[in-house]
């Protein structure tokens, strides 16, 4: 059975989804530093799920030749901003278009 984690002050918690996606992308281990990083900047689970996608697609690309946590931490902060952006821009598009 899988570890769940309990939920943190942002209301963050491994719920079976966000476990789901670590654990196909093969950072499970690191789950909890990813919701430790996204407490501390105050991310929701929707932008942790759309991140560490893209780390996965990163680490396709690039993966990490010495120290993997802390490849993961600097990359997992970088492209949890990156999701943010994704994110907000999906909606305001969304909304645009739903007005005209």
């Amino acid at each position: 059975m899988p570890k769940t984690f309990p939920p943190s002050n942002y209301g963050i918690s491994a719920q079976p989804a966000l476990e789901k996606y670590f654990i196909q992308t093969g950072f499970y281990d690191l789950l909890p530093l990813a919701l430790q990083l996204a407490e501390e900047q105050g991310f929701n689970q929707d932008e942790i799920i759309e991140a560490i996608c893209k780390v996965n697609d990163k680490f396709d690309q690039y993966p990490p030749t010495k120290n993997r946590t802390a490849w993961f931490k600097t990359v997992f902060q970088e492209k949890l901003k990156e999701a943010r952006g994704d994110i907000l821009a999906f909606q305001a598009a969304r909304k645009f278009r739903q007005c005209n």
